[in-house]
């Protein structure tokens, strides 16, 4: 690996990093401390796309993380700006929740059924037979096909749920039209991330517990990827990748060490 310089902005991913169906893995809390403490700049990323970011910090709080709403940047946040980006001031219809809806809204888009510019994917508990008709149908009348992130599945307290990126594929599969989707491991959220967070590359680090998005996304940004082994990705599993991390540890409570040095 080349050397980079000093950590001067960090982009952590929530889920299996902070926490883990419900609870707050053990050093959380410490690393979020050492980030303020530090005063370096940092953003929770996430590809959940149901809450709005104040949402997320009070649900954070309540398992005893500290995250401001400012410092939370969700995949419908990053959809947003980049629709914003494309189209200002367009329509869209959206399949969603409130995190991905607000974020539309304040991005001065129109949320509309009535022959939209685009039909807006995202992860949502109650996924709805005539709405994803509704899509299909628009999106053979022209819609463009944007959706917030490709997961296919989802975690939950009983087992593994449908996400945004299986029913993408129900409608691709009925259209013959895939989305582009703006979440991890797409750059483009980190790169935007990046730019919320007003780091550089060369001195940012993503901490991620996944390699196929968190790790893959932070490589091609050109970051200092930190790989957790508190989530998804096995130790074992590393080297099946064509990419690597720059460091691999156990959780982040080994990370807090690195956001003084």
């Amino acid at each position: 690996m080349n050397e980079r310089g000093p950590i001067e902005s960090w982009l952590s991913d929530m889920d299996g990093v902070l926490v883990h169906e419900g609870h707050a893995i053990p050093g959380a809390a410490e690393f979020l401390d050492a980030l303020r403490s530090s005063g370096k700049p940092f953003l929770v990323l996430t590809n959940n796309s149901i809450y709005t970011r104040r949402d997320l910090s009070a649900r954070l709080g309540s398992l005893g993380l500290r995250v401001p709403a400012e410092a939370i940047f969700t995949s419908a946040l990053a959809t947003a700006a980049f629709l914003a980006g494309q189209r200002p001031e367009g329509s869209a219809y959206v399949i969603g929740e409130a995190g991905l809806t607000t974020a539309l809204h304040e991005a001065g888009f129109v949320l509309t059924d009535l022959d939209p510019d685009y039909v807006v994917l995202g992860e949502t508990r109650t996924y709805s037979f005539s709405q994803i008709t509704r899509a299909i149908r628009l999106i053979e009348a022209g819609a463009r096909f944007v959706a917030t992130n490709p997961d296919p599945v989802g975690p939950s307290m009983e087992g593994s749920l449908p996400a945004t990126g299986a029913v993408a594929a129900m409608i691709t599969r009925a259209t013959g039209v895939a989305p582009y989707f703006v979440g991890k491991p797409n750059p483009l959220m980190m790169r935007t991330a990046l730019n919320v967070v007003g780091g550089h590359s060369e001195s940012t680090a993503m901490v991620g517990d996944r390699m196929d998005t968190d790790v893959v996304a932070g490589v091609e940004a050109g970051l200092e990827t930190i790989l957790v082994l508190s989530g998804v990705t096995r130790s074992d599993e590393v080297e099946r990748f064509p990419y690597r991390p720059s460091r691999v540890l156990d959780s982040i409570a080994d990370v807090v060490p690195l956001v003084g040095a």
